[in-house]
């Protein structure tokens, strides 16, 4: 099979929404510093993109977390690949995600995070599959809710490829005729 990658949300469109969201995280932590937390490795393009944009001070760590081992679809078992480098206890986290969708990596990774004692602890992510949720997960800040398609572009990859897209696109997979 081979695949190719239509495009979903331009690039214009991504950096616009992202905008908009880091002026509501400005606005919401006005007066205060706000702590990131980039989950690794899908959510890197679109921390740096919405650090750059928030107005407050920020400060940022980096978790890694996974769900899936070796396999294509959820364990269900939630192993931390790399853990925070500082403490949370008393600052304002916000975890910054690419995609959400089952959710059982967030509730879980929110839960953990929520016991460490932050001043508060809220969520955003560049992108949600609402209808694909099994878990229960409070999301502050959606850029973008999207039907159940394999995207790829700003972070997210297919086999590590197509991260660096600067849209977001859909996977299309095509019959190689002999």
């Amino acid at each position: 099979m081979k695949e190719k990658v239509r495009i979903f949300l331009p690039e214009q469109k991504v950096n616009a929404r992202i905008e908009e969201i880091a002026q509501k995280i400005s606005s919401d932590y006005a007066g205060q510093e706000v702590h990131l937390i980039c989950i690794l490795k899908g959510s890197v393009f679109f921390t740096c993109e919405l650090a750059k944009r928030i107005t407050v001070p920020v400060t940022m760590d980096f978790m890694s977390v996974s769900s899936y081992g070796n396999d294509t679809k959820s364990s269900g078992v939630v192993k931390i690949i790399k853990d925070l480098d500082e403490s949370i206890e008393g600052k304002n986290v916000l975890v910054i995600e690419d995609i959400i969708d089952s959710g059982r990596t967030l509730s879980y990774l929110l839960d953990i995070l929520g016991k460490r004692n932050p001043q508060s602890l809220r969520l955003c992510t560049l992108l949600d599959k609402p209808e694909r949720r099994v878990k229960d997960v409070n999301v502050d800040y959606t850029c973008f809710n999207i039907p159940d398609e394999f995207v790829v572009g700003y972070g997210l990859d297919y086999a590590q490829r197509y991260r660096n897209l600067p849209f977001i696109g859909i996977v299309e997979f095509e019959n190689e005729q002999e």
